[in-house]
């Protein structure tokens, strides 16, 4: 019952809120925050995991992040447990795997669901049958680059790397427009 009440006010909200950057959200440490908070022109949310085979696009994630920042580009991580338990750790563990192991300078979120009974609003906003590009998420490491304003521009799957020109061109037009 509760579960339920959760999933029709996430999908209630998800209908209400007018874009994706004004969905609530928590940092990795619980601080209250949202895709608007994040000062960046252009946002690439990713969903995370740590022992997952797709975990070394972490590298490319913060290259990306070292690249573009200045210019008002961001990746933000979402860590999320849904596909096969790669996700297994607490808030504290994530952050220090991240940056033990990749040097991880751009925003973490909180762990999230992003599909399922329990999946957060902005992934309901993301893959609803409403969204820009509708559709479940397939695996870890999903990606959607977002302007400030919430305008989803691109979607690209899990093995796409985040270095691969189709999304670094998509980063570079959107910079240039933003």
């Amino acid at each position: 019952m509760i579960i339920a009440g959760a999933l029709a006010a996430a999908v209630c909200f998800a209908d209400t809120v007018k874009n994706v950057a004004e969905i609530p959200l928590k940092d990795i440490d619980g601080k209250e925050t949202s895709l608007k908070g994040q000062k960046a022109k252009v946002m690439l949310v990713v969903n995370v995991a740590s022992k997952c085979g797709l975990t070394p696009q972490y590298n490319a994630l913060e290259k990306l992040q070292r690249q573009y920042k200045a210019k008002g580009f961001t990746v933000i991580g979402f860590p999320c447990n849904d596909f096969g338990a790669q996700e297994p750790g607490t808030p504290s563990e994530i952050k220090e795997f991240c940056k033990a192991t990749f040097d991880v300078s751009f925003p973490l979120m909180e762990k999230v669901h992003v599909k399922g009974a329990e999946q957060h609003p902005l992934y309901a906003a993301l893959t609803g049958k409403d969204a820009a590009f509708p559709g479940d998420i397939e695996w870890n490491f999903g990606k959607f680059l977002v302007t400030a304003d919430g305008k989803v521009l691109k979607r690209f799957n899990p093995k796409k790397s985040p270095d691969d020109p189709e999304v670094i061109q998509a980063i570079e037009a959107a910079l240039s427009v933003n």
